[in-house]
């Protein structure tokens, strides 16, 4: 090998030796050097021989320089490439895409319709928003859309079951506005828009007003005057006017390819009351098209993202913004998210529906697919966020496998969760010989936590499954080896763990036929009645605990004749 083609490979070398050692943040490897370099220069192969005893010398140098003088000389040597590998970092660390256009900062808003506690599937709005707001140091605004006090009518309790969720998320939005407490603001909008030609008031039947609309045909009313329409929409607003008989048109283009987006309705008549009494006298109500158009103008927002079927809203809305001279925000359209594991529809009033007969016993029931559901069987808010996170803003629909939830929820419960035996369908076995009482670990990674005593009073409790043939052995966990003997019984042999380690001898949970505490745990699938060791009684609501074996749970209530739990996942 020349001087030349010696500088060349020592040069190459060095930059890829680099590039391993800054990307893995480690040791730079010979091997890993070797492949590309290689691959990028052919004529190096004639000399493979050669070449891994340079590569060598060079790999050692750049192993003995500090993480800051690898990063500072790849910046000399490959500046490109050290951009890359930083980008790549920070998707790593940023699962979602950038925002577009965010020079000017960025304000972005939840927009519930507050027709029911959250199911899961309404996660996934405040962990994006939360995140791009933590992500650009921005706003986030929670608005709730309840201006359809008929159809979409609002849950007077849902108001705060939603910003509970998303309190429990992890996130704390700046502003919260109720669309109900600001009609005088759209009306006045209307009437600004009536003034510069944008509205029109219409009293034509509906399916009449289909009819033409599909035909691209105006309806009589629409070359009205700006005063007729003014007086007529004033009417509107003292309600003079019934549910049906009069609306309020937005004036776009009669002949416009999408049929949906001509002349569509601003406002309605509803004679139903609104349930919340500050909202009651109302009769006049803006579409939400016009209400969250003109709201998300007023309150600064600067990016949107909503669901690929609603495409044609930023469309309708885009009519009313040109007319004020206004600018459209941002826009991120993604699909719908599903979820596996539930038998459940995701959608509020099927969820309702099943409450009011009875088939789930609330909202946060642990078959129900809802936010509070999951808060109370023990996940934590993080998990949720995390896994929604990663599902990113495909314009795809996605689904969401709770798997995910629980791997992140249990990263984040395991270390603080204390261990305890509960044994489900008990079968009562007498126990001969033996210590007095058993002695698990508190948590098997925590000996500073101590252990646990679990009294063994002369009988146990074991799951029908664990229960072994006649003279096999099986190891209480925390207690020791026991024989299964012909009379039905279990004898004590020792406390020799070899069993376990070298001849395979199962370990399972118990509990003490006497000493115990019923527990009903409360699952996805059906309530499951056992009992608990004895210290379970001790543990605080609230707690998420291991029961070994089975799984995380949450302990939701002691009472006197049993404690309840809640089971999160395995």
């Amino acid at each position: 090998m020349d001087s030349e083609l010696r500088e060349r490979v020592e040069r190459a070398a060095r930059r890829h030796a680099l590039l391993n050692a800054v990307k893995y943040d480690s040791d730079a490897d010979v091997g890993a050097v070797m492949g590309p370099l290689m691959g990028e220069n052919p004529d190096f192969r004639p000399h493979a021989d050669e070449i891994p005893g340079v590569i060598g010398g060079i790999v050692a140098e750049v192993n003995d320089l500090s993480a800051d003088e690898r990063r500072a000389q790849l910046e000399e040597l490959a500046p490109e490439e050290l951009e890359e590998l930083e980008a790549e970092d920070e998707a790593d660390e940023h699962p979602l895409p950038d925002l577009p256009n965010v020079d000017d900062g960025v304000v972005m808003r939840a927009a519930p319709n507050p027709n029911g506690p959250w199911h899961l599937g309404h996660a996934r709005m405040p962990a994006v928003i939360g995140t791009y707001k933590e992500r650009y140091d921005g706003r986030f605004i929670c608005r709730f859309d309840d201006t359809d006090p008929d159809t979409k009518r609002p849950d007077l309790d849902a108001y705060d079951a939603i910003l509970n969720a998303i309190e429990y998320l992890g996130f704390d939005p700046d502003e919260v506005l109720r669309a109900s407490d600001r009609l005088e603001t759209y009306y006045d909008h209307a009437r600004e828009l009536i003034d510069r030609g944008g509205a029109y008031t219409c009293s034509c039947p509906q399916a009449e007003f289909s009819d033409l609309k599909n035909a691209g045909e105006p309806c009589p009313h629409r070359d009205k005057d700006a005063e007729t329409t003014r007086e007529e929409f004033e009417a509107m607003i003292d309600g003079d006017y019934s549910a049906g008989e009069m609306v309020l048109r937005v004036r776009t283009d009669i002949t416009h390819k999408n049929p949906a987006l001509r002349d569509w309705v601003a406002f309605r008549m509803i004679d139903r009351p609104h349930p919340r009494p500050e909202a009651a006298d109302y009769r006049c109500w803006p579409m939400l098209d016009f209400q969250s158009g003109v709201d998300d103008h007023l309150t600064g927002v600067t990016h949107i993202i909503r669901g690929i079927d609603l495409q044609d809203s930023a469309k309708r809305q885009r009519f009313v913004y040109d007319y004020f001279d206004w600018e459209y925000p941002e826009v991120v359209h993604w699909g719908h998210v599903q979820v596996d594991e539930y038998d459940v529809k995701l959608s509020t009033s099927t969820i309702k529906e099943l409450i009011d007969d009875g088939v789930l016993d609330g909202w946060d029931d642990p078959r129900a697919p809802t936010i509070a559901s999951l808060k109370r069987r023990g996940i934590r808010g993080e998990a949720i966020v995390d896994a929604m996170i990663e599902l990113g803003t495909s314009t795809s629909n996605v689904e969401l496998s709770m798997s995910a939830v629980y791997a992140n929820n249990r990263d984040l419960v395991d270390d603080g969760a204390d261990r305890y035996f509960f044994v489900r369908d008990g079968v009562e076995k007498d126990l001969d010989g033996g210590p007095d009482a058993g002695h698990p670990p508190v948590h098997p990674e925590h000996e500073d936590r101590g252990r646990r005593d679990v009294p063994a009073g002369g009988a146990v409790l074991v799951e029908p499954a664990d229960v072994p043939d006649e003279d096999a052995r099986v190891w209480l966990k925390g207690f020791g080896c026991v024989r299964h003997t012909a009379d039905g019984s279990f004898e004590y042999v020792g406390d020799d763990i070899t069993a376990v380690r070298e001849e395979g001898v199962p370990v399972i949970h118990w509990a003490p036929a006497d000493d115990n505490v019923s527990v009903r745990l409360r699952t996805m699938d059906d309530d499951v009645t056992g009992v608990a060791e004895p210290g379970f009684a001790d543990t605080a609501v609230d707690d998420v605990v291991q029961f070994e074996r089975v799984g995380f749970a949450r302990v939701d209530a002691h009472g006197d004749d049993e404690s309840v739990a809640y089971f999160a996942h395995e």
